[in-house]
C-alpha cells in the first residue's frame, strides 16, 4: 500500500512529527476533509479489509484463554458480513434516517449489526442490561423499526426482555435473532412484506437472513455522504433519562482517523477487545479504529472484560496474541496490577491508554515503574465520538493530566454562566468549564429538548467537566460540574436515587455524591438529613433503595445521616462539601490503623485552586524518625485514590 494509514489521503510511507503543538498545526494545513480517505463507516472498512484480506479481523475466544484456539474471521469475510447484513436491513424496509438497535454481546453478528446498520440506516446499539422499562425508553426515543437481540441462551436474560417489551414498541417492523433456537421465526423471502393490521411483529433468525443476501455490494446502491447519520448512542446516566447522541459518519470516520494517527497502528496490530460496542471507546476507538486500519481485535469472550476469566488470564493474553498497546478502562488497568505476570512475555507493549474515568496517580506510576510503560490517559465524551485528548507519544507524558487535543480538535476552558453562555476564556491554570471542538463533535442529541446548554457557543460542547489549562497546553480534569457518579466509567445519575429517598417518610433532605475508590474511581453515597424528631436506619435506607431501583450499581454503598445539610445561599444543597466529607471518610478510614508513635493525625478535605479538590492529613507530635517511614505508608495507602492528597507535619 502507498501509505502507512490507510485513511489518510496525504500520509506518505513515513509518519508524521506530532511532538509539538506545532508540528500538530502544520498536519492541519491540509482541510480535514481533505485527508479523510473514507467519507463513511462503510468505506472506512472496505480500505481496511482490501490491504490484506485473509489477515484476521476477528479472533474470537470462547472464554478469553490463551491456549483456546479461536475463531478467526478475516477481513474479506467480515467486510462481506457487514454487506450482507446492510443488505438484510435494507430488505426489511430500512432506509437512511430509520434506526436498528441492537442488544447483543461481543459476537461477530453484533460487529456486523452495528456498522451494517449505518450503512443501511442509522445504528442503535443499547446496553442489553439495562431493565425493560429502560430498553423501551430507548428504543422508542430511536424509534427503532428493526430490532437485533440475543436469542434464548442459558445464562441470559435478553430474549425475556425482548418479549417482555414487544408490546410496548409498535413501530417495530422486524425482530432479529442471533441464536434463535427455539424461536418460530419466519423465512427470509417474508423480509419486507406488509404485515396486516393486528398481525405480530415477524422474527427473522440473523444467520439465515443475511445468508440469503449478496456480499459483493450495498443492494441500496447508497452513496453515504460524511454528513449523513451514522449512528445513535445513549447517554446522560443509566438511571437517568437517556439522551440519544447523533454521530454522523464524519464523527465516526474523525475518531478511527486519529486514534490510528496517535497510536501509529500498522495493519496487523492486535487489540485485546472487551469494550461492549454500545461504548463509543469499544465501537469507534477501538472497533471501527482498529478494523479500518487492518487490525484485529482479539475479543476475550462475548462478555468482554465482564468475563474473569479475561482479568486473569490477561498477561498471558498479552504474551500469545502481541499487542502493542494495553487498552483498558481504569478498572482493568488497576485490576491488573494484582494479577501475577508469572514469566509472561511482555515485549510487545509499548504503551498502556485509558479513560472514562480518572486513572488513578499511583496505578499510572506503577506502570511506569514495573512495566516502564508509559500511560496515555484519554479524555473525550459520547459526544465528541470518543478521544479528543491524549498524552501524546512522542512528547513528555504528566501523570494525572489527560494530555492534549488531538489534530483537529480544540480544547478551551471556559467561564459560563447560568444558562451555560460562555462568558471567556479562563487564564492559564484557571479552573473553569471543559469545551470541545472539531472534526468528532457531535451537532446535537435526537431530542432538541436535551440540547438546551450542550453547547457553549456554536460547535463547542460543554462537557459538564471542571478542569484547567496548563502553560503547555495539557488538559487537568479537576472534578465534575454535573453531578453524575461515574462508577468504573459507569454514568449514575443521583437525582432518581435522591427521589426515591425523599419517599421515604423519615427523610427531610437527601443527595448522593461518588465518594472516591482506588478500584471504581467513584462509588455513590448519599446524605440524609432526617425529618424534625426521625432518626432513620442508614442500613434501612439503603434497603429501600435497593427495593426501588432498577440500577443495582446506582445503590449507594453507605448512607450518612447529617444535620444541618450544607446549603448554598440560595437553599440548593452544597454537593462540593459532601464529596469533601466522603473523601475525607474514605482516607481517615485507610489511614485509622496507622501506628503514630505517641503522636495524632487529623484529616480534611477541601478546594484546591491547582486540582480541585485536595486531602490534606496533618500529623502532630511524630518524632523525626518516624516522619519518613509513616509517609510512605500514607503515600501507599491514599496513592491509589483518584483525588490527590497532601501531608503537612506540626
Amino acid at each position: 500500500m502507498p501509505h502507512v494509514h490507510l485513511l489518510d489521503r496525504h500520509l506518505g510511507e513515513h509518519w508524521p512529527d506530532l511532538s509539538t503543538p506545532e508540528a500538530v498545526r502544520a498536519l492541519e494545513a491540509i482541510p480535514f476533509d481533505q485527508r479523510m480517505a473514507a467519507a463513511s463507516t462503510y468505506q472506512a472498512l472496505r480500505l481496511g479489509s482490501q490491504h490484506a484480506p485473509q489477515r484476521p479481523a476477528l479472533r474470537l475466544l470462547a472464554n478469553a484463554d490463551p491456549d483456546e484456539t479461536p475463531v478467526d474471521i478475516s477481513h474479506q469475510a467480515f467486510f462481506e458480513g457487514v454487506t450482507r447484513t446492510a443488505n438484510a436491513l435494507h430488505a426489511l424496509g430500512v432506509r437512511p434516517g430509520l434506526a436498528v438497535s441492537f442488544l447483543l454481546p461481543l459476537v461477530p453478528q453484533a460487529f456486523w449489526t452495528l456498522f451494517g446498520a449505518e450503512a443501511a440506516g442509522i445504528s442503535n446499539p443499547v446496553n442489553p442490561l439495562l431493565e425493560p422499562h429502560q430498553l423501551v425508553e430507548i428504543l422508542r426515543a430511536a424509534d427503532t423499526r428493526v430490532l437485533v437481540a440475543l436469542g434464548p441462551v442459558p445464562g441470559t436474560d435478553t430474549w425475556d426482555k425482548v418479549r417482555r417489551i414487544l408490546p410496548e414498541l409498535p413501530q417495530l417492523v422486524a425482530v432479529v435473532v442471533v441464536g434463535a433456537a427455539g424461536v418460530a421465526t419466519a423465512t427470509p423471502d417474508e423480509a419486507g412484506r406488509p404485515r396486516a393490521p393486528g398481525e405480530p411483529v415477524p422474527i427473522f433468525d440473523f444467520d439465515a437472513l443475511i445468508a440469503a443476501q449478496r456480499a459483493d455490494a450495498l443492494i441500496s446502491g447508497r452513496d453515504i455522504q460524511p454528513d449523513e447519520i451514522a449512528g445513535y448512542f445513549h447517554t446522560g446516566g443509566t438511571t437517568g433519562t437517556p439522551k440519544l447522541v447523533r454521530h454522523t459518519h464524519r464523527n465516526q470516520v474523525s475518531q478511527a482517523w486519529v486514534i490510528g494517527l496517535i497510536l501509529r497502528a500498522e495493519p496487523g496490530d492486535t487489540t485485546l477487545f472487551g469494550l461492549p460496542l454500545f461504548h463509543v471507546g469499544g465501537a469507534l476507538s477501538q472497533a471501527l479504529a482498529g478494523l479500518a486500519c487492518g487490525g484485529t481485535l482479539v475479543v476475550l469472550s462475548p462478555a468482554g472484560w465482564r468475563n474473569p476469566a479475561a482479568l486473569r488470564n490477561l498477561w498471558r493474553l498479552v504474551a500469545r496474541y502481541r499487542p502493542r498497546t494495553l487498552t483498558g478502562v481504569p478498572t482493568v488497568l488497576a485490576a491488573a496490577l494484582s494479577v501475577p505476570v508469572d514469566g509472561a512475555d511482555l515485549s510487545s507493549l509499548v504503551r498502556a491508554t485509558g479513560g472514562g474515568s480518572a486513572i488513578p496517580v499511583a496505578v499510572a506510576r506503577t506502570y511506569i515503574e514495573r512495566f516502564g510503560l508509559p500511560v496515555l490517559e484519554v479524555y473525550g465524551m459520547t459526544e465528541t465520538s470518543s478521544v479528543h485528548t491524549i498524552g501524546y507519544p512522542d512528547r513528555p507524558v504528566k501523570v494525572g493530566s489527560v494530555g492534549q487535543a488531538l489534530p483537529y480538535a480544540r480544547v478551551r476552558v471556559v467561564r459560563v454562566d447560568a444558562e451555560g453562555r460562555c462568558l471567556g476564556d479562563c487564564g492559564t491554570d484557571e479552573i473553569g468549564v471543559v469545551a470541545m471542538a472539531g472534526p468528532g463533535v457531535f451537532s446535537g442529541y435526537l431530542n432538541p429538548v436535551h440540547n438546551r446548554q450542550a453547547f457553549i457557543e456554536p460547535g463547542w460542547v460543554n462537557s459538564g467537566d471542571l478542569g484547567r489549562l496548563d502553560a503547555q497546553g495539557y488538559l487537568w480534569i479537576t472534578g465534575r460540574a454535573k453531578d453524575l457518579v461515574i462508577r468504573g466509567g459507569h454514568n449514575i445519575d443521583p437525582q432518581p436515587i435522591e427521589e426515591i429517598l425523599y419517599t421515604h417518610p423519615a427523610v427531610g433532605l437527601a443527595a448522593m455524591v461518588g465518594r472516591p475508590d482506588a478500584y471504581a474511581g467513584e462509588l455513590p453515597v448519599a446524605y440524609v438529613q432526617p425529618k424534625p424528631g426521625m432518626q432513620p436506619d442508614p442500613g434501612e435506607l439503603i434497603d429501600w433503595v435497593r427495593e426501588r431501583t432498577p440500577e443495582r450499581a446506582a445503590v449507594p454503598v453507605a448512607i450518612h445521616l447529617i444535620d444541618p445539610m450544607p446549603l448554598t445561599g440560595v437553599g440548593k444543597v452544597f454537593k462540593p462539601a459532601l464529596r469533601w466529607d466522603a473523601a475525607t471518610r474514605v482516607a481517615s478510614a485507610a489511614l485509622a490503623d496507622l501506628p503514630l508513635h505517641g503522636g495524632a493525625l487529623s484529616v480534611e478535605t477541601g478546594a484546591h485552586g491547582t486540582h480541585g479538590s485536595l486531602i490534606r492529613v496533618r500529623l502532630s507530635g511524630v518524632p523525626a524518625a518516624q516522619q519518613a517511614a509513616l509517609a510512605q505508608t500514607i503515600g501507599e495507602r491514599l496513592g491509589p485514590l483518584p483525588m490527590r492528597h497532601e501531608i503537612g507535619w506540626d
